[in-house]
Order: C-alpha cells, then structure tokens, then sequence
C-alpha cells in the first residue's frame, strides 16, 4: 500500500422501516441492546448475505414486531450514510416506508424489549440513531 491508500473501510448495511397508519401512528420499538439500549427506533436491522435490502427490511419487520408486510408494499424512502451515524463503525441504512391499516397489532419479538405505536405528533423526545430524521423524510414524502 502507498502512503496515499487507507485501508479499505468495512461498511454494514441495514434496512429500517417507517411503518405508518392512515391515522397517522409509527411503530417503534425499544431497543433492548446497545447501542441505544432503552430508547426507541425504528424496527429494521442488518441486511444478510446476498439478501436485497427490502427483503431485509421487511424480515427484521416481522421479526421484531409481528407485523407482516409484503415486499411490495415498501417504497424506499432515502439512504442514510451519514459517517457518524452509528457508534458501533460505518453502517448504511435502507430506509422504506409501509402503510399498514389501523388497528394492526405489534407484538415485540427479537431483539425489541416492546413494540409500540406512536402518533406522529407525540413522539418520543430522542430516538435512536437518526431515526427522527427518517421519520420526518417519511412524512414529508407521503404528503
């Protein structure tokens, strides 16, 4: 390597969803690890070994929370690269958004302590991650 190379850098890909009703509810999850043990986030997680990322995404979905939904009805929203965006090293996240109908029931499952909807407007005062940020480019771009 010459002086001018770095090493290559290890990247990590997730996938989050912004599952949303048409009352206007989001699902989050509390976190029952580190980084972040105890605050809520978005479900979502790592993207496997030759996995797409809305497979993944709707994966960690059901697996942390219950709620299936199919391929089909994520719309990616944006991807997050942002180089500090997560403690643990470089980590890119897949960000989709699902309308699913109210009345769905959550049920935390995995790593997730509890499932839980909020309304839009009562958030939890600090989220994991960047995750307020998706939220808000999922709003933004489903009105």
């Amino acid at each position: 390597m010459t002086e001018n190379e770095t090493e290559p850098e290890t990247v990590q890909y997730t996938a989050d969803v912004v599952a949303v009703t048409p009352s206007g509810h989001v699902l989050l999850i509390e976190r029952g690890w580190p980084p972040f043990e105890g605050a809520w986030a978005l479900p979502g997680g790592h993207v496997d070994a030759g996995e797409a990322p809305y497979v993944a995404a709707a994966r960690e979905l059901a697996e942390e929370t219950g709620v299936h939904v199919p391929v089909g009805a994520l719309h990616q929203i944006g991807v997050w690269d942002q180089v500090e965006r997560d403690p643990r090293g470089r980590y890119v996240t897949f960000a989709y958004m699902a309308v699913v109908p109210d009345g769905t029931q959550a049920t935390a499952g995995d790593d997730a302590r509890t499932a839980r909807w909020w309304p839009l407007d009562e958030l939890p005062d600090e989220l994991a991650f960047d995750h307020a940020d998706i939220i808000s480019a999922a709003v933004m771009s489903n009105s």
